[in-house]
């Protein structure tokens, strides 16, 4: 398996400017408006698009690389680009399968068009694959009605990729995917978004009433849960969730080495050397740190390669997907919990920069799945079990 070849579209210089950024946004709750301007105009937006169409073509294990790059530098920013990302990144897998039916999001994409993800909705617990935003059937389209959380990218998104459940035949519900221009009539953007970390992503509530999206922007019509989960729903979690493990990541590999700084600065009355770098518990507690983050990297970087290279794992993949995303987001917590733990009472002000980190890396274990629906995910996947097998539980 040939190793990835790194390839850099943000310069140093630009990563500088957004972590210098960073701060003030999560201060002022403000959506990270030049960094998004930079990274515009630097072509990063279209990374994932294939050069055949006017992107950069960057594959998927290297989309990843250059997304923890970034997240370390500025994982707010990382997150709220990422929603854009992986619409870009599930379409140029398609259009390489042989599949051109979204090659007109690439073309979009290319000429500007920034996509957002609306799929968080209070109530569902199994994203994407259901939903409790209704999908109707209408002339040269679909009507959708629903209340969408989690908005990533809201002052700037140009389509909405949503999904709305059709029920008109109860036996067999669909799941309706669909790109709602922001044009489109019959929907409402709520300012919501005063939240404990993240900040800087500006991901509003949008609430459907009616709005129509029409055929040509439909995306997919396909069966509720698992049966439902084809190319274009299966690449939807792997960019998304491996998207946001390697968000985390990079966010965790940035608390290690602002703990490790923090520590050699730290002095001690108590210990003859004068630092607490030479207390054995300050020790144990950067060890495990650094185990942590040695873990993640490899098992993201395998993952990331397989799918890039087309390895089949048939079925098993949303269990490798799930349990990778859960896997680097419980460790970037640990990390971030033993950094603040290690920076004592410095630590809790916002000028260490380690309080505005632990809020964000805790904000990682609620974005899908959530570890009850990856440990049932992978669980009944392991077992043999049908995820959609009915009842759910017993």
């Amino acid at each position: 398996m040939p190793a990835t070849t790194h390839v850099s579209i943000l310069s140093d210089a630009m990563l500088k400017r957004f972590a210098e950024r960073a701060p003030g946004y999560d201060r002022d709750n403000r959506f990270f408006t030049e960094d998004f301007a930079e990274m515009k105009q630097a072509g990063y937006l279209t990374c994932a698009v294939p050069r055949e169409l006017g992107g950069g073509g960057l594959t998927f294990a290297q989309v990843m690389q250059e997304q923890r790059r970034l997240a370390y530098h500025a994982h707010a920013t990382a997150l709220g680009i990422n929603m854009h990302i992986y619409w870009t990144g599930v379409a140029a897998d398609l259009w390489r399968a042989g599949d051109k039916s979204l090659e007109w999001l690439l073309t979009a994409a290319v000429n500007g068009e920034v996509y957002a993800a609306g799929h968080a909705e209070r109530g569902n617990d199994i994203p994407v694959l259901l939903s409790t935003s209704k999908a109707e059937r209408v002339d040269g389209g679909y009507r959708f009605t629903g209340h969408k959380f989690f908005g990533s990218l809201t002052p700037v998104w140009t389509f909405l990729g949503l999904h709305g459940l059709d029920t008109s035949d109860p036996a067999q519900p669909k799941v309706v995917h669909a790109f709602m221009p922001r044009a489109t009539a019959g929907y409402t953007i709520k300012d919501t978004w005063d939240v404990l970390g993240m900040r800087a992503t500006a991901s509003h509530d949008t609430i459907l009433d009616g709005a129509v999206v029409p055929d040509q922007y439909i995306a997919r019509v396909v069966p509720a849960g698992f049966a439902g989960a084809d190319l274009f729903v299966l690449a939807i979690f792997q960019w998304a969730l491996t998207g946001f493990a390697n968000v985390y990541y990079g966010l965790a590999q940035h608390l290690v080495d602002l703990t490790v700084a923090g520590v050699k600065k730290k002095t001690s009355m108590g210990i003859s050397r004068g630092s607490m770098m030479y207390h054995p518990a300050v020790q144990n507690g950067i060890a495990q740190m650094v185990m942590e983050v040695e873990a993640i990297g490899p098992y993201l970087d395998r993952l990331a390669e397989d799918w890039t290279n087309g390895v089949d794992h048939g079925m098993a993949w949303p269990l490798k997907i799930v349990a990778a995303k859960h896997r680097a987001v419980e460790s970037a917590w640990k990390v971030a919990d033993t950094a603040l733990e290690l920076a004592g009472g410095f630590g809790i002000f916002s000028a260490s920069g380690i309080e505005r980190l632990f809020r964000d890396a805790r904000l990682g274990r609620i974005h899908p799945a959530s570890p009850a629906l990856a440990h049932e995910i992978v669980g009944k996947m392991s077992l043999g079990i049908n995820p959609d097998e009915q009842p759910r539980w017993g």
